[in-house]
């Protein structure tokens, strides 16, 4: 067995979710392979046991031994494959609440707004973990050494959309556009998948007069993403998505938050950040605020290194 076979990643399609086992799995520093998952109808059901029943046909062929010493994994669709794996030797390491089998896990990492119920696997954790480690953020800023010929205060302005909606309002997208723009200095703005490209277009008319730089979803060139963050003096995001928000905690910056929709689960992480003093809510006269970047992968890390299971 070779290093990387002794720790498997599994990494559901969807980019956020996976992201959250392979950002644990990065900070732990060792060698690891990632098993891409694909699924099938089955996938859909809330599956109670141990299995790979969810799993398309190509996915399973790509599970074979020697089985994984420890495993990664994150959302409710992957926890039966772990929950499998588990019966074979593997520890098991998720993020996100698996649906069934909670205790059968050896660690699970699930955010505080989720309020999970206590117990001897749990570790709690603010957000969710991500890939946008110090390391690769010290990688970002000299990648984009370039934004600092803009004025300080960079603010880097987040903008997502609804997840199930025909993309961010384009009058709101550059409200919160004039909203960055307001702390002075610079704009560093980055629409996502979900915005569309109306409210592109609304925030590149709003930050016309303004030092910026504008990155629309899907535009030609290297993404400048993680570069806004690490030279953010101050980010500004809308509150729809669990990712943007966990990864502008990564870095030092005071994070403000945009109330952009009122689904339940995102007002809860909303609360937990608020409270934990590591971001406010967006709204006129707030002010810049102290606050010490959170790197919740690693803890996992060390959690791991010091149960000996890596």
């Amino acid at each position: 067995m070779t290093e990387a076979s002794r720790v498997w990643v599994l990494a559901d399609p969807r980019a956020g979710t996976a992201a959250q086992a392979l950002g644990m799995a990065e900070r732990l520093g060792r060698p690891f392979h990632t098993l891409p998952l694909g699924w099938g109808a089955l996938a859909r059901l809330p599956l109670p046991w141990p299995s790979l029943a969810g799993l398309s046909a190509e996915a399973r062929a790509g599970l074979a031994p020697p089985w994984p010493g420890l495993v990664f994994s994150a959302g409710r669709r992957a926890a039966p494959v772990a929950r499998w794996l588990r019966r074979r030797g593997a520890r098991t390491v998720h993020a996100m609440r698996p649906g069934f089998g909670a205790a059968d896990f050896d660690l699970l990492v699930i955010g505080r707004h989720d309020a999970p119920r206590p117990a001897p696997n749990l570790f709690p954790i603010l957000g969710a973990c991500h890939r946008l480690s110090p390391s690769r953020l010290a990688a970002a800023r000299a990648e984009w050494a370039g934004f600092a010929s803009l004025p300080a205060p960079r603010v880097a302005l987040l903008l997502g959309g609804a997840v199930r909606g025909e993309g961010l309002a384009p009058d709101l997208a550059a409200e919160l556009a004039r909203a960055a723009a307001g702390f002075g200095g610079s704009v560093l703005a980055t629409t996502s998948r979900r915005s569309g490209a109306a409210a592109a277009g609304s925030v590149a008319a709003a930050l016309a007069a303004v030092p910026h730089r504008l990155h629309g979803w899907g535009a030609a060139g290297a993404n400048p993403y993680a570069g806004m963050l690490a030279w953010a003096d101050a980010v500004v995001a809308t509150g729809d998505s669990v990712s943007m928000l966990s990864e502008a905690l990564a870095t030092s910056a005071p994070l403000f938050i945009a109330e952009t929709t009122e689904a339940p689960r995102h007002r809860a992480l909303w609360r937990s950040l608020y409270d934990s003093g590591q971001a406010r809510r967006l709204s006129p006269g707030v002010a810049f605020f102290p606050r010490a970047r959170l790197d919740e992968a690693g803890r996992v890390a060390a959690a791991i290194r010091a149960r000996g299971w890596a």
